[in-house]
Formats: C-alpha cells, structure tokens, sequence
C-alpha cells in the first residue's frame, strides 16, 4: 500500500513542505491528502484523522508518524543520505533540524510562510530580528564548514535542508536581506525542482488565510 501524506495548505502550512520534502528526497513513493486548515471541514478532518489534530501526519501501512521531524527521521532510515555521513557534520545537522523544531518562536509568528506573496512587509521586532539574525548566521558558519560539496547547507541535500526550506521562502516572501552566503542558499532552495513543484501548486489553490496574509503594502 502506497503511504499517505496528510498535508496542509501548501501555500501556508510550514510543516507539511517540511515533511513533504524530506520524503521526496528520500525517493519515497507518496500520496497526497490535503486538508484545508482553518475551516470547519479541515477541522473535522484533523480532529478524525490525525492523533496530534495537526499536520503533517504519514501513514504507511500501520505506522504512523505525526510530526515532520520524525517524519524526517522516517525518510532517513529509508534513504540514510538524508543525514551527512561525517559524524560531526551528522551531529550539527541533527542540532540545527532540533532547533529549528523547537525554536524561532517569533520568527515564525511574525513572518508566517505564504508562498504566493511577494514584497511583503513587516517591522521586525527585536525577538524576530534576534531569530533572523541567528539562523542567517548558522547557514554561513554551516556553508563555511559542512557546505564544501555542493550548494546545500552539508553539501547535499539533508534534513536540515527540509527543515530551514520554509524560512527561505520567508526570507524572499518579506524581502529580509543577508550575506551573499544567505541569498545564494535562498536561490538554491527556491530553484529546486521539488520545491517549485510545491510553489506551483501553492498557486493553484485558492484558499486564502487571512490571519496568514501579513505584511500587505
């Protein structure tokens, strides 16, 4: 039985691109159920079909894993690549996905991830700045250290690259500057042929969140 990926709006649901590119990396074969979140019927759906009542969720087989993190650590055990094979570029790539899980709280509050937007604005406030500030110097201390191999943050496409895609769709969304190592990493990311599949289809729909939709001139 092909696993079923149980996703978001993918124009807004930052988590789901995290899961969803990690399973596509891993060369796992997927369906697609999308839910459209913050409505009644996409409530309804999360609350029967989900145990955390978030997304994303995979379901392969009997297994199920609700949480892009594990989901990410579910493609790696398939395709071990996903993780660099250096144990202390493993063990760094593992601390940036675990941060970026748990952490940039305001980041993620300030500037929610809206594929299809373009030229937004918004004032940053010191806890954002902190967060831009620390995530754009991790990707140049990890291009610096790890990155010798190819244009990824480890060289090659790894977990921490699912993980910190999302924020390089902020990045371009609210026009936050950086180093040239941060754009070029940004361009990378966005030129990716999974990830434009994503954003095509972010454009396709036409769902529209308007607790999402900040930063509008």
């Amino acid at each position: 039985m092909t696993p079923v990926l149980i996703l978001g709006n993918k124009n807004y649901s930052s988590w789901s691109l995290r899961g969803w590119l990690a399973l596509r990396k891993a060369g796992i074969e997927f369906n697609e159920h999308p839910i459209s979140l913050f409505t009644p019927e996409g409530d309804a759906q999360l609350t029967d079909e989900t145990p955390a009542g978030l997304v994303p969720v995979l379901v392969d087989g009997e297994t199920t894993v609700w949480e892009s993190l594990a989901i990410a650590e579910y493609a790696a055990e398939h395709n071990p690549a996903l993780w660099p094979q250096d144990a202390g570029a493993r063990a760094w790539a593992r601390s940036m996905a675990a941060e970026m899980h748990a952490g940039f709280a305001a980041l993620r509050h300030a500037l929610p991830m809206n594929c299809r937007a373009r030229g937004r604005r918004v004032e940053l406030d010191a806890a954002t700045r902190q967060d831009v500030e620390r995530i754009q110097r991790l990707w140049c201390d990890c291009r610096i250290k790890h990155g010798g191999d190819g244009p990824w943050l480890f060289g090659t496409f790894s977990v921490a690259d699912a993980m910190y895609a999302p924020v390089a769709s902020r990045f371009t969304t609210y026009s936050i500057d950086g180093p040239a190592t941060v754009s070029d990493y940004v361009i990378t990311v966005l030129a990716d042929p999974d990830v434009s599949e994503w954003y095509a289809a972010a454009r396709d729909e036409t769902e529209v969140i308007e607790e999402e939709e900040v930063g509008r001139i």
